[in-house]
């Protein structure tokens, strides 16, 4: 009897597509349900890899990213202010991997500070001239440092960029990943606007940061006191915050979360003390005119 070949190779080539889109359909799957637990496909040497890439650029481009050039007291005084919150804190993990870099960017129009990957953060002196005490300005650090400490961005980038990522290890054709992700970030810091939730989990972070420290742990709450009696007086949000509520949306559930954090503090901080105010006024006279 003889027997009947076997499936053709056309066949099997489909059969094998087929069984390959299943499993690039179940890894798909798979990765959302990861994503939306907050996982990472970055590690941490890629974070400090990429801010220190992202750095270059940033000082690489003066038209948008002007950083402070002499003025040492004012770049030395941020700097002093998060160095202070890392080494005091026992909720910084990164301490000793992240570099942990803080200037100023010379723009007064700007009301902001960013974060990068790897511990790279930028103050704006529009921000130190729109605040009016230390303890504020070290809320909205301690709220940056937050943000490398959770690895907020590379947990972006991963939801972002995940996908591409896997298939491209499934299909065997796997580019240079991180080329792309410098390029699309030199290209604007939109990818820096956080989430509802992470903002909430940097302002935790940051009242649990400044408990360690010499300054009033709801730091951060009074920068927040600031914007919203500045919305209530004019009506409606001044333009030179709109960037900064764009990358760091402030809704009333977040502000009440900070009011709520702060109730939990035993014994209950008192909100005249440890702001600074002298010392920061003097600071904000040695600003670039």
């Amino acid at each position: 009897m003889k027997l009947r070949s076997g499936i053709s190779s056309a066949k099997l080539q489909d059969a094998v597509t087929l069984v390959n889109l299943a499993i690039v359909l179940l890894l798909l799957a798979g990765l959302s349900l990861i994503y939306s637990c907050g996982a990472n496909i970055f590690t941490i040497e890629d974070d400090v890899q990429m801010g220190k890439e992202l750095d270059a650029e940033i000082r690489n481009d003066p038209a948008n990213y002007l950083i402070m050039q002499g003025h040492e007291e004012v770049r030395e005084y941020v700097r002093n202010i998060g160095r202070d919150i890392i080494t005091k804190s026992n909720y910084v993990k990164y301490e000793k991997v992240f570099p942990y870099k803080f200037d100023v960017i010379h723009d007064d129009s700007t009301v902001n500070a960013f974060c990068i990957p790897g511990g790279y953060i930028y103050v704006y002196t529009g921000l130190i001239r729109y605040l009016d005490n230390e303890a504020a300005l070290a809320g909205v650090i301690g709220h940056e440092i937050a943000h490398a400490e959770r690895r907020h961005m590379s947990q972006r980038l991963t939801s972002y960029y995940g996908v591409s990522f896997v298939l491209s290890l499934v299909l065997g054709n796997n580019p240079n990943e991180l080329a792309e992700i410098f390029t699309n970030l030199a290209v604007g810091i939109g990818f820096l606007a956080n989430s509802r939730s992470d903002e909430t989990e940097a302002d935790d972070y940051s009242i649990k940061y400044l408990r360690s420290t010499e300054y009033y742990p709801g730091g951060i709450l009074n920068f927040f006191n600031r914007i919203t009696e500045e919305q209530k007086k004019k009506g409606q949000t001044p333009g030179d915050l709109e960037m900064l509520l764009s990358t760091h949306p402030l809704p009333a559930d977040r502000i009440e979360n900070a009011k709520e954090q702060l109730k939990k503090i035993r014994p209950a901080p008192d909100s005249s003390k440890g702001l600074f105010k002298d010392r920061y006024d003097r600071i904000k006279t040695l600003l670039p005119k």
